[in-house]
């Protein structure tokens, strides 16, 4: 029995780890704040600003003065949480991700006529959550869980002509979190605690090539390479008041989980209707196959186990996910007012790599569709300060889970968020 309460809390909390890291979950996309009010239609053919870094590096060498781009995009999103059914009692609020803000920064330095380089700090991946400590689904979610992916990119580009460029740059990513869950044994009424800390740092890189087909059509094509981490940290675990030292005693493990983010493919065309009119569209394939299954090492107990489980008790767990691959496509468009005022709008729809039979609370998605919009106003030919605004919804969704311990969960979801941006860029 005790092998299984800690085989099955560890392996929850370790798998929440993982999962919230990769998926999109509730956030919206926070790399570029003009990208953001089209939709990230044309991500990899606008190059409007020093955001291209990451958009496509190859973008760079549309850039012909060096340039400052930095930005700042929240997210305030909402679950409502229905048909709950479950083993436990408990609440089912649904406000299970607080307001989070998240910053860029991008510069690029034109070097002459074929050379670029630049620098991009964003965060790719990540996510904040924060059930109710009464959530009924507790032994299935994270009570509270913070996980932070930050980037740096240096980039280099370079044209051949004035018809196509490449770029290219290695990304460093540091990772780093802190996740809770409820561990709840069948001889104790209070909930105890398992608690999850760990970092790494990976490497890997994006590729672009962007071509302009025609005078009024531009075509990108950008590569994100998939990072391989190796999360190292520890495990506490913390049983609930009144359980049995016989059955359960607090313990300390070394934890360590590899895993490999997915890469991706964006193909993005920017068309030029007229002096005003720019139609942006795009499709992003994201490798999310790569996450079949969760497997953790937990390496030995601390002193503080109190012979809890001796070294051969030492196991290696793991959760099955089956994520599979996702295409997210996106259709925009921008208006230039006037020299000063340029405004945009655009509509993406996302797939969810999740399965209807390993969904669970930490990751309750489905496929979502999102309204943008935002503007650019320039006062002068040095600065320009954008703003963007996008709303997204999410179809419902069930989950329905249940582990050894035989408890369950079962609910249907339904997830908005709403996302602002403010930004700006400098010209030197």
């Amino acid at each position: 029995m005790k092998k299984v309460i800690l085989k099955t809390s560890l392996s929850l909390a370790v798998a929440m780890a993982s999962t919230q890291l990769f998926a999109s979950g509730l956030t919206l996309n926070e790399q570029s704040i003009s990208g953001m009010g089209t939709g990230f239609a044309g991500r990899s053919s606008a190059a409007d600003d020093a955001s291209t870094v990451f958009g496509n590096p190859a973008g760079m060498s549309r850039l012909k003065r060096q340039q400052v781009t930095g930005g700042l995009a929240a997210i305030d999103a909402s679950t409502d949480i229905n048909d709950a059914s479950g083993s436990q009692s408990g609440t089912n609020k649904g406000d299970i991700v607080p307001f989070t803000a998240v910053p860029m920064a991008y510069y690029v330095k034109p070097i002459n006529d074929q050379w670029a380089f630049g620098l991009g700090v964003y965060a790719p991946f990540g996510l904040n959550t924060d059930y109710e400590n009464s959530f009924q689904g507790r032994n299935f979610s994270s009570k509270k869980g913070e996980i932070k992916v930050v980037t740096f990119q240096p980039t280099v580009s370079y044209a051949f002509n004035d018809k196509v460029s490449i770029g290219f740059g290695p990304t460093i990513n540091r990772i780093s979190g802190t996740l809770e869950s409820a561990l709840t044994t069948p001889l104790s009424p209070n909930d105890g605690n398992v608690q999850i800390k760990g970092d790494d740092i990976g490497y890997g890189y994006n590729i672009g090539v962007l071509v302009q087909a025609t005078d009024t059509t531009r075509v990108g094509l950008t590569y994100h390479s998939k990072v391989k981490y190796k999360l190292e940290g520890h495990t506490e675990v913390s049983p609930g008041a009144g359980t049995p030292g016989a059955l359960l005693r607090g313990a300390r493990y070394d934890t360590s989980l590899d895993f490999t983010s997915p890469e991706s493919a964006d193909l993005s065309v920017t068309q030029d209707l007229n002096d005003a009119w720019k139609l942006y569209a795009g499709a992003t394939w994201t490798r999310w196959s790569r996450l079949k299954d969760i497997t953790v090492q937990n390496e030995g107990v601390t002193a503080s186990a109190g012979g809890l489980l001796a070294p051969s008790a030492i196991s290696t767990i793991k959760e099955e996910q089956n994520w599979h691959d996702t295409w997210a496509y996106a259709i925009g468009t921008s208006y230039q007012l006037n020299k000063q005022w340029v405004l945009r709008t655009g509509l993406s729809f996302d797939q969810s790599p999740t399965n209807n039979t390993n969904r669970s609370p930490r990751i309750p998605t489905g496929d979502r569709t999102i309204f943008s919009i935002g503007a650019g106003w320039s006062p002068t030919d040095d600065l320009t300060i954008d703003v963007a605004y996008s709303y997204l919804k999410e179809e419902k969704v069930k989950v329905n889970n249940s582990n050894q311990l035989g408890q369950s969960y079962s609910a249907e979801y339904e997830n908005s968020a709403n996302g602002f941006g403010v930004g700006a860029t400098y010209r030197f």
